[in-house]
């Protein structure tokens, strides 16, 4: 029981601390934060997928289930729209990639 409690925390924590660094941020500047902010995504998957191997009870896996699930979002949709926004770079007719 310990172990869910630890994870309500890092959970609340990781939710207040997003939103404070989404407000803070200036429109201009998310899609490039988008972007290198995917490899702490990815060392997050890798934790949620970590920490979900060890855990034991329903409620515990659920909540390890969601982190992944949520990380994977995350890292997906980051990779999505950075290609998105380095195809505005790209010369058009052949020069590209």
């Amino acid at each position: 029981m310990e172990a869910l409690g630890l994870l309500w925390f890092v959970f609340v924590l990781a939710v207040f601390l997003g939103l404070e660094l989404i407000t803070k941020v200036p429109s201009q500047l998310h899609t490039p934060l988008m972007s290198g902010s995917n490899a702490i995504s990815g060392i997050t998957l890798v934790g949620a997928l970590l920490a979900l191997q060890r855990v034991e009870g329903t409620a515990l896996v659920v909540l390890g289930t969601a982190a992944v699930a949520l990380a994977t979002v995350n890292v997906v949709g980051g990779y999505l729209v950075t290609d998105r926004m380095l195809a505005m770079f790209r010369r058009r007719g052949g020069g590209g990639r």
